[in-house]
This record gives structure tokens, C-alpha cells and sequence, in this order.
């Protein structure tokens, strides 16, 4: 939707999720030269200032990552998670302070090699035009449109292997199977591609119709990672966790992911858990 702006939201538990899950799946896919596409279907502005009049109102990244930079020291003993952090720390302007929030773009950026092509996608034109006065390498395209048509229509691409993170905002209830619809298209022409679709965990249970779509589809191989702070009350409608689906995991990502979830999980809170299990195949 083109009211929505995620720079209200930068650093929040979801975008820790969100992005742990992204860091720990390129870091797979770098072990091995061959060249990635990269594609992102809804980029935003890609890196946040937290002092910005969007993102300090809510101020949602100290329930996020401002938990795990207090207690980086004691998170050292797990190289995912410490590894994490030292990136997140690469984007500060000053030497101890959290000043700064990378989004999905700058994740994928940090990582791509010369032989590697991204392209971000994003519709809302002051999301894209924030995007695209970064300074970006030779080998990153930002396109101005709908990222899941634009998803389809640019498959199958011309390198060996793919990786795509679907990451809309949800606001309106049909995005949960049209989402669904776009990855089963995706995966039909690429169909050993790695995906990682996001969604919101809320009390209406909305995204249960983005994975019973995906069943039915017939992915063969899902991973799930589910992060729940806590069980709804009464009446209540805001997002009380955040959803990860990796289609086409790459081996041992799943207890390797796991374990450092499972380390971040006092750090949210008493009421936090998490769910890593298999939507379909193993």
C-alpha cells in the first residue's frame, strides 16, 4: 500500500527476526563463488537514521535492536549473532552509540560480490526516492513498481543461483494470497531459488492464509521460524510476532538459526518464544 512507510518501524523485534534470518542465509550462500541474483520486492529507504521524525516517534527499535546492542558483549559466544552485530555497528556514525538502523537493501548491498546483481523493488515513490540517493554499487538496479509482479516478470535470471526476500506491509487483508500466488509463480520458473517471505503474526491469525496457500501450492520445502512475544489479550490487534517461511533452505540453517533465536529470547521478554519447524518437507 503507498501509505506505508517502514521507517516508523526501523529496529524493531520483527526487523531483528527479519534480517537475522536474511544475514544467516547469504552467509550460506557465500560460501560457494557462483553468482547470486538478489531481488527484493519491497526495498524501502534501506538504511534509517533513528533520529528521523518517523522513526523516533514510535521509537519501536528499543523493544528491537537496541536489546541485542546492550548485550552484544554477553552474545559474543555465538558467531551468528556477534557477526550480526558487528554489521549492524559498520552503519553507526559514532564509535559506541545506536544511531543508525540498516534495512533489507543495505543487508543485501554489504554482501554482494562483483559477480553477484540486486534488484530492489519499491512503489512507494518517497520510500524509492530516499533509496536511490544512497550511494549504491555498478551491479544494484532500484526499480520504481510493484515488487511481486515485478518478481515474476524478471524470472528466470541469467545467474546459477537466486535469492529473494518478500517483505510487504500487510495492510491490506488480500496481500496475504496474493503473496502466496506470486511466490508458487516465482518458484514454478525458479524453482530452486531460495525465498524468504515475511509476515506479521496478529491475533486475527491473517497469515494462515499465506501458508495454506503455499501447501496447497505444493512447495516441497519450508522452513518456518515464528517469534512470539507474547499470547494475545482480549480484543487486541497489534502484531504480537513476526513470521519467517525460507523456501529452499540451505543445509543446517534451520539449527543454526534456532540456537541463536533461542539466545535472543530473554532479551524480549519473559512471555517471548520461538517456533522453528517444517511447513513442508523434512
Amino acid at each position: 500500500m503507498l501509505s506505508y512507510q517502514h521507517a516508523y518501524h526501523a529496529g524493531n523485534f520483527a526487523d531483528v527476526h527479519k534480517h537475522l534470518t536474511l544475514f544467516a542465509v547469504t552467509d550460506h550462500l557465500l560460501r560457494k563463488k557462483s553468482p547470486v541474483t538478489y531481488i527484493d520486492t519491497h526495498a524501502g529507504r534501506g538504511l534509517y537514521p533513528l533520529a528521523a521524525n518517523e522513526t523516533a516517534k514510535l521509537q519501536e527499535y528499543r523493544e528491537g535492536v537496541a536489546r541485542l546492542w546492550q548485550a552484544r558483549e554477553r552474545l559474543d559466544d555465538d558467531t551468528l549473532l556477534s557477526d550480526w552485530l558487528c554489521a549492524v555497528a559498520r552503519v553507526q556514525s559514532r564509535e559506541t552509540g545506536l544511531d543508525h538502523y540498516p534495512g533489507s537493501p543495505w543487508w543485501l548491498v554489504e554482501r554482494l560480490r562483483p559477480q553477484d546483481r540486486l534488484m530492489l523493488f519499491e512503489l512507494h515513490s518517497g520510500e524509492h526516492g530516499h533509496l536511490v540517493r544512497q550511494a549504491l554499487p555498478d551491479n544494484v538496479q532500484c526499480i520504481h513498481g510493484d515488487g511481486l509482479e515485478g518478481l515474476v516478470k524478471r524470472l528466470p535470471v541469467p545467474t546459477p543461483r537466486l535469492c529473494v526476500l518478500v517483505d510487504p506491509s500487510y495492510e491490506l487483508k488480500t496481500e496475504y494470497a496474493e503473496v502466496a500466488e506470486a511466490v508458487l509463480q516465482a518458484m514454478r520458473k525458479a524453482r530452486h531459488g531460495v525465498m524468504l517471505v515475511w509476515y506479521p503474526l496478529l491475533p486475527a491469525g491473517r497469515h494462515l492464509e499465506l501458508l495454506e496457500g503455499l501447501r496447497e501450492g505444493g512447495v516441497r520445502k519450508v522452513w518456518r521460524s515464528e517469534l512470539r512475544l507474547r499470547e494475545p489479550q482480549e480484543g487486541e490487534r497489534g502484531m504480537i510476532g513476526s513470521g519467517m517461511l525460507v523456501i529452499n533452505p540451505p543445509w543446517g540453517l534451520d539449527e543454526r538459526l534456532g540456537a541463536s533465536m533461542e539466545r535472543i529470547l530473554p532479551l524480549l521478554g519473559e512471555a517471548s518464544r520461538h517456533r522453528g519447524d517444517w511447513l513442508a518437507g523434512e
